[in-house]
C-alpha cells in the first residue's frame, strides 16, 4: 500500500553520443492521483515503465504529468505514454511551453546556428539527432500552470516560475515533504547543487535571478532533473540557493561550496 504525500524518484538511463546520461523525472504520489514530472527523452518508455515497476506502481494509474519544460529529454516520451495510458491523462506545463511541446512551434533552443554545429558530430549520430530535433515529438497540453498555482486537490504542490533555462521552465514545492522538484532550475555536479548550465539556458541571466523566489520556501530536499537529490537543512540549501542566485556575469565564478 502506498500513502500519500510520497515523492519517488526515478532513474532512467540513455546512451547520448556515446556517453552514459541518467536522468531523473519524479513522480508524485497524491491524494488525488499518480503524478509523472518530465518525460525523458525520446525511446524511453520500456525503461519508464520498468521504473514504475521497480516502485510497485502501474503505468495505468497514472493520472497527471508535468512537464518543467520542453527540452528533448523531458518531452521526449510524452506521446508514447499518453497512448499507452487507456484513461484521460492531464498534461500540465506553463503558457510559455505550450506551443513547443504541441508542435505548434519549434524547440527553443533549436535554431540554424544550433543545428550547423551538429555537422561537427560523427554519423550516426548527426543525422540521428537532427532528425529528432527538427521533427520533436508532441502532445497536447490540456492545463497551463503558472506561479503559485496549486497543482492537486489537497493543496499539497505548489507552481513556482523559474524561467531561464526556457521561458516557461517551471518547478515545484511538495509542502508535506518540503520537497523541490526544480527541473533544470538547478543541477547537481560533483556533489555540489549548481545553478542552471549557461551554455543551456536561453536567459542565463534570468534563470539565476528567478532562483530568488525559492528562498521564501523551507526546503530540505531538491530533486534536480539533472544529478538526482540533494539534501540538507532548510537554511543550508537556502543559503546555497542566495549563492547561486547572486551570481552576475561581471562576477568571478563562485568557489566551489562544501556540503
Amino acid at each position: 500500500m502506498h500513502m500519500p504525500h510520497e515523492i519517488r524518484v526515478l532513474e532512467l538511463t540513455a546512451i547520448i553520443m556515446g556517453e552514459t546520461n541518467r536522468i531523473y523525472p519524479s513522480l508524485l504520489v497524491l491524494e488525488d492521483g499518480l503524478t509523472l514530472v518530465d518525460c525523458g527523452y525520446p525511446g524511453q518508455l520500456p525503461l519508464i515503465l520498468q521504473a514504475f515497476e521497480k516502485e510497485g506502481f502501474s503505468i495505468a494509474d497514472l493520472k497527471r504529468i508535468v512537464l518543467t519544460h520542453h527540452d528533448i529529454d523531458h518531452i521526449g516520451s510524452l506521446p508514447d505514454v499518453l497512448a499507452l495510458c487507456a484513461g484521460e491523462i492531464e498534461v500540465c506545463a506553463h503558457r510559455l511551453e505550450r506551443p513547443h511541446i504541441e508542435g505548434e512551434l519549434p524547440l527553443a533552443k533549436v535554431t540554424p546556428e544550433s543545428l550547423a554545429r551538429l555537422d561537427l558530430l560523427p554519423e550516426p549520430h548527426r543525422s540521428a539527432l537532427k532528425r529528432v530535433l527538427e521533427h520533436p515529438p508532441s502532445a497536447p497540453v490540456g492545463r497551463l500552470v503558472g506561479n503559485n498555482d496549486i497543482l492537486d486537490s489537497n493543496g499539497n504542490v505548489e507552481i513556482i516560475e523559474t524561467a531561464g533555462h526556457t521561458m516557461g521552465h517551471i518547478s515545484l514545492y511538495h509542502r508535506p515533504s518540503r520537497t523541490l522538484i526544480a527541473g533544470d532550475s538547478l543541477i547537481i555536479s560533483n556533489g555540489i547543487l549548481k545553478g542552471s548550465i549557461p551554455e543551456q539556458s536561453i536567459d542565463s541571466q534570468l534563470a539565476l535571478r528567478s532562483l530568488e523566489l525559492l528562498l521564501t520556501y523551507d526546503i530540505e530536499r531538491v530533486v534536480c532533473y539533472h544529478g538526482g537529490i540533494y539534501s540538507d537543512t532548510a537554511k543550508a540549501i537556502r543559503d546555497r540557493i542566495s549563492v547561486i542566485a547572486s551570481q552576475r556575469d561581471d562576477q568571478e565564478p563562485e568557489k566551489e561550496f562544501d556540503n
